[in-house]
């Protein structure tokens, strides 16, 4: 079957609804191609997963992790299934959106305008 998966769907749809305050911040300046005129969404179904937020021209996630995700043998796991498809995925602590928001896009920035 091809097309989207509706239980991917609605969960992307319900983590949207419940996004963290650094997740909010950075999403204020990724919307609407505030950043360098690249389309970011948020909470988005990439295969069995939903990243925080991709851009899919640049084919580039980024996660946002809290200290749950310190050393995280299932993160491994889900990065090395991004980057068999194509993907680079960059991760950011909560505690650097909220300390050094302009230092992280200015990383974002930098990944989004580099080629693979």
């Amino acid at each position: 079957m091809r097309g989207p998966d509706p239980g991917r769907t609605r969960r992307a749809r319900g983590l949207r609804q419940m996004q963290t305050e650094p997740e909010a911040r950075l999403w204020s300046r990724l919307r609407d191609r505030r950043l360098g005129g690249f389309k970011v969404v948020r909470q988005c179904p990439v295969g069995p997963y939903v990243a925080d937020f991709a851009c899919r021209e640049a084919k580039l996630v980024i996660e946002l992790d809290g200290g749950q995700h310190a050393d995280s043998a299932r993160d491994r796991r889900r990065d090395a299934w991004l980057s068999s498809q194509g993907y680079r995925v960059l991760r950011f602590w909560n505690g650097e959106v909220s300390s050094n928001l302009p230092g992280v896009l200015e990383t974002i920035l930098a990944a989004l305008s580099s080629p693979r």
